[in-house]
């Protein structure tokens, strides 16, 4: 287990370290939709800790990415791990983690929709 575990914080670490945030900025502008998906994408590869995406998404809102894509980044950087997938197939089974991972990128799209309404709406 320890192997998987290195491997993992190694992966993660080097994400962190080489995935700027103007990189991650480059990938938007394409549409809402599309912007959805793939911050959905860049947030369960980039996975790392929650206050971390906070920080990203901050600098994402200033150069002037959607809320969409916002919401889905920071809510798939901490809800699915792309990185650490065959640790936790290993621990958990593969079963269990292809429906968590399923069920996380489904419910990352769908809420970061109902966030993006209720936030229209308050307003």
């Amino acid at each position: 287990m320890t192997p998987l575990l290195l491997g993992t914080i190694g992966l993660v670490g080097l994400m962190q370290v080489y995935v700027t945030p103007e990189m991650i900025k480059a990938l938007f502008g394409y549409g809402n939709f599309s912007d959805t998906l793939i911050a959905t994408f860049v947030g369960g590869v980039s996975v790392g800790q929650g206050i971390i995406s906070y920080v990203i998404a901050g600098e994402l809102q200033e150069q002037g990415v959607s809320t969409f894509a916002l919401a889905a980044f920071v809510l798939s950087w901490v809800t699915l791990g792309l990185v650490q997938l065959p640790a936790e197939a290993t621990m958990l089974g593969l079963r269990f983690t292809v429906i968590r991972n399923l069920l996380a990128l489904f419910g990352t799209i769908a809420v970061s929709y109902f966030s993006v309404i209720t936030l229209e709406l308050i307003r």
